[in-house]
């Protein structure tokens, strides 16, 4: 086995987060994907980072599974699993069904970790690429709601967002409740700028 990474307590939930985290997208998806994960494993890493948008999330869960029957893993609980809802998903009632799905794609019961990856909605019909006329505004308040359902109801332990800029947060009065969460996770990533 690897060496143990770091960890910090998460106040929301008993679990903590790994500090340092193994990332999947891959475009396009390597056939090698599942191998790496499990040498990631091997070294130590137990944070994997995936989305409903990157192609990896379902050979992620193949991995995930068949390291825990390798018994790389003793269980479940060993594992860190973070991923992120798509912009078709960020309206009212789509919220749940989206980490539904992603939950049915994992092959897990749950994840530590749900983030609303970008604070933009596009409509449910929307390809790549992005047209302008598929972006709508992002709902907070009503995106954040069903948020605190999916923790509500145990589809995951933690909540978050990822890519939204400080000011993005500060300018929304109904972000409050966001940033105020004990436990909450704000996710940037060095490698975008707004």
């Amino acid at each position: 086995m690897g060496t143990a990474i770091p960890e910090e307590p998460l106040g929301s939930t008993e679990k903590s987060i790994p500090l340092v985290g193994f990332g999947t997208v891959e475009y396009p998806l390597n056939e090698a994907f599942k191998e790496r994960v499990l040498h990631a494993i091997k070294l130590g890493y137990r944070h994997f980072d995936t989305a409903a948008s990157y192609p990896s999330e379902q050979p992620l869960g193949e991995a995930l599974a068949e390291a825990l029957r390798l018994g790389l893993v003793k269980s479940r609980d060993e594992l860190f699993i973070t991923s992120k809802l798509w912009l078709t998903d960020s309206y009212c009632g789509r919220v749940i069904p989206g980490l539904q799905k992603t939950l049915k794609t994992l092959g897990l019961e749950y994840l530590d970790l749900y983030l609303v990856h970008f604070p933009v909605s596009l409509i449910p019909e929307a390809t790549y690429p992005v047209k302008p006329e598929d972006i709508r505004p992002f709902d907070y308040e009503g995106v954040w709601e069903e948020m605190e359902k999916c923790q509500e109801l145990g589809l995951t332990k933690t909540i978050g967002v990822s890519n939204f800029t400080c000011k993005k947060l500060e300018s929304k009065r109904s972000c409050e409740s966001i940033v105020r969460r004990r436990g909450f996770i704000f996710q940037l990533s060095h490698h975008w700028e707004p």
